[in-house]
């Protein structure tokens, strides 16, 4: 009979890619006695849809969770794998009590902003639909239960090359950006083992800072239908919009595609947020801009 793990770690890899990175990680990281679990998707797989990569992934889970209901479970994520693991979880709420920590690495929790260029009407064009959700409510809901750490890669003062900081980034999960390492660098490298191993060493829930001024009004921002977490990179081409007695500035920018921009700037003139809508939530973004003008800082 075999020995009883002293951990179950489910280590899942992303998009276009395949078990072996992500395995070399766990590895890494693992205690001899811990039980690994990797399971390679097949690279063509991840360019279609997400839905068989889910119950895949959860067949596999059900069966090594049923067979060790005891043993404490380690998660990672590396991008996509991190979504698979999201929506898996919300389906198993009764998995929560027997994870010691969730780690995503690179994940676009709020969405891919490339994936929503490529499927702007979310129809569901390949795997971009899929990229392209925003699932913040769902992580949110886990981090209150089950310890959560975030690890994103920062090369070029916003993105890891393949998503952005920001889409990473949801209340509840400690965050940790490290710079210059691109998002394929990101699912197995020293840093990143490092990291996990530190908050592995102490794996606790993060309390959600209170909500200052510029986290509501990103917050109020983020819940727009269609908003997308962008790159700051365009910031310098924006006009004011909305300049709040305080000094923050709501700033506009219209794309030649014209896609609606919005940035949030300090009164340093620093970029504190960014993103985008495309067409179909255009009013959706122009209500909700005229909500907060008219209400001012009060409308928090």
């Amino acid at each position: 009979m075999n020995p009883i793990p002293d951990f179950i770690i489910f280590a899942q890899h992303g998009w276009a890619d395949t078990h072996h990175a992500i395995a070399a990680l766990a590895k890494s990281l693992a205690n001899p006695q811990s039980l690994l679990i990797t399971p390679n998707l097949g690279w063509l797989k991840t360019w279609w849809r997400i839905e068989p990569l889910i119950q895949q992934v959860e067949v596999i889970a059900s069966e090594t969770i049923s067979q060790y209901p005891d043993t404490p479970i380690r998660i990672i994520g590396h991008s996509m794998g991190g979504l698979i693991w999201l929506e898996i979880l919300n389906q198993h709420p009764e998995w929560w009590s027997q994870i010691e920590s969730f780690v995503l690495v690179a994940s676009p929790i709020g969405g891919a902003d490339l994936a929503r260029l490529i499927d702007p009407f979310g129809v569901g064009i390949g795997m971009a639909g899929a990229l392209g959700i925003n699932r913040r409510q769902i992580a949110q809901s886990i981090a209150k239960m089950v310890p959560t750490l975030v690890i994103a890669g920062d090369i070029d003062g916003g993105s890891d090359s393949t998503i952005t900081v920001e889409s990473t980034k949801f209340s509840g999960a400690k965050f940790v950006s490290i710079p210059n390492l691109a998002h394929a660098q990101l699912k197995n490298h020293p840093t990143v083992i490092g990291i996990i191993r530190e908050f592995w060493a102490n794996p606790t829930i993060t309390d959600p800072s209170p909500l200052d001024f510029t986290a509501q009004l990103i917050e109020r921002l983020q819940s727009i239908p269609g908003m997308t977490d962008a790159h700051p990179r365009d910031f310098a081409r924006s006009q004011p919009y909305i300049t709040f007695a305080n000094g923050f500035t709501i700033r506009l920018w219209r794309s030649p595609l014209h896609v609606d921009h919005i940035f949030v700037v300090n009164p340093e003139g620093e970029c504190l947020y960014s993103g985008f809508v495309g067409w179909m939530h255009r009013a959706a973004l122009h209500q909700a801009l005229a909500e907060i003008r008219h209400l001012s800082t009060s409308f928090l």
